[in-house]
């Protein structure tokens, strides 16, 4: 059974998308519909401290200038939802600790 085409753009709302931004997603996009796969815009909004107000609207509206429609993200959703980094951040905590708790892990004091 072949699996199916899953790629995604994982821009940070940092900062304003840039060429590297569109360039990823564009190779992405093509990738996944010349295969019949899923294209998925997940936002790596884990800094918040250096969060930019506005720069995840100006990411959807560059990638719409470039004439991309995602099939999953934070503003569509998805099955794999939520699409945001900060809004997993228990989910990964948790798994953190039980792999720290199980020695396959460690903290770093630094």
């Amino acid at each position: 059974m072949a699996k199916q085409v899953r790629v995604r753009i994982a821009p940070s709302p940092t900062g304003f998308a840039h060429i590297g931004t569109g360039y990823m997603a564009l190779f992405n996009y093509a990738f996944a519909k010349k295969n019949n796969g899923t294209f998925i815009v997940r936002l790596e909004d884990s800094d918040l401290k250096r969060h930019v107000p506005g720069a995840e609207e100006a990411i959807y509206a560059g990638l719409n200038w470039l004439g991309l429609k995602w099939d999953e993200g934070p503003d569509v959703g998805g099955p794999f939802a939520p699409y945001r980094v900060s809004e997993k951040l228990d989910l990964y905590k948790k798994i953190a600790e039980k792999l720290i708790s199980e020695g396959k892990a460690y903290q770093d004091e630094g």
